[in-house]
């Protein structure tokens, strides 16, 4: 694609190569030509083996696990790239990595998040494209545009589809009080109700106490949250409405960090199905698990791109 005298070029780290070959397939270009390899010592080489001099380069790196290294080919990626005199350099980024760290807990704690901000923009980067940030503060880290794009339109178009839309049986359920204003925003998507689980320890090595503010007896329930990473909070949160009465129990997500215990647990909970957006990959051997639905976000990068390309506002693919 040429707009303005400049191709598009996409090249692909290895976090997540699947999808940035979407990308390039729904955008009509070829993958850029670039190898990603690592030294005996742990060290990361990047060989660029095309020109770019000129050119809108779009790097596709998710900063997932392994975060550190993925966040190293990230930096080099983008080095490399404003050394060999590209246009513009662009770091799409589907999950941003350490947005968990975004603001101080305790003394001498670090803000993480930030501190990777500075990194991608000392390293060249002129934009960063992103989806559901952990904290949308993290926008304000950056001394560079970044467009950040909403994975909820897309997750709700799928119980769309399967009918859960309109129904008076239906319940939107916030997992604790930090997710509920992203419930609500989807719950009217689906013009349902919402219910919110709130979560107390009486005092120290008591159990956790679940309190469910709304009614989910005889509903189908869906959970959302931003990500889910060891899947411990979304699987109490299941097992609970299915203790209380609920009548199904869904569960969708943007991120699938899926860490440590997580497939384990949810395939123990009363999760009936996991919705998540490919913005990580899953595993190998993962990829078909019954429990588990993955919708593409290729085509929502794919718009993002042609617009920043074209030098066209993003305005539309922010709509909530």
């Amino acid at each position: 694609m040429i707009t303005n005298g400049n191709n598009i070029k996409v090249f692909a780290g290895n976090s997540n190569p699947k999808l940035a070959q979407e990308i390039a397939d729904i955008l009509g270009v070829k993958m850029g030509s670039a190898k990603v390899s690592t030294f005996s010592d742990g060290e990361i080489s990047i060989d660029i083996n095309e020109t770019v001099r000129g050119e809108d380069v779009f790097i596709v790196q998710s900063t997932c696990s392994p975060v550190n290294n993925n966040l190293m080919e990230l930096l080099i990626m983008i080095d490399a790239f404003k050394r060999a005199s590209a246009g513009s350099i662009t770091a799409v980024i589907p999950y941003y990595g350490y947005a968990r760290q975004d603001r101080k807990v305790k003394s001498r704690d670090p803000i993480t998040a930030k501190l990777v901000a500075d990194l991608i923009t000392a390293a060249g980067a002129d934009r960063v494209l992103t989806m559901d940030l952990h904290a949308a503060q993290i926008q304000g880290y950056f001394n560079i545009p970044v467009d950040h794009l909403l994975g909820s339109p897309i997750l709700a178009k799928y119980f769309v589809d399967k009918g859960l839309a309109d129904q008076e049986d239906v319940v939107v359920v916030s997992p604790d009080l930090g997710s509920v204003t992203r419930a609500r925003k989807f719950a009217d998507k689906l013009n349902a109700p919402i219910a919110i689980i709130d979560k107390r320890r009486p005092k120290a090595n008591v159990s956790e106490i679940m309190n469910i503010i709304g009614d989910i007896k005889d509903k189908r329930c869906i959970l959302i949250d931003d990500m889910i990473d060891t899947a411990g909070t979304i699987s109490n949160a299941a097992n609970a409405l299915r203790d209380l009465g609920a009548k199904n129990v869904y569960a969708c997500c943007t991120h699938g960090v899926l860490s440590g215990p997580a497939f384990e647990r949810i395939h123990n909970s009363a999760i009936e199905e996991l919705v998540m957006l490919n913005t990580i990959a899953l595993p190998e051997g993962k990829e078909d698990t019954s429990k588990f639905k993955s919708l593409s976000v290729a085509q929502l990068i794919s718009d993002a791109i042609k617009r920043i390309h074209e030098e066209e506002p993003l305005s539309k693919l922010f709509e909530v």
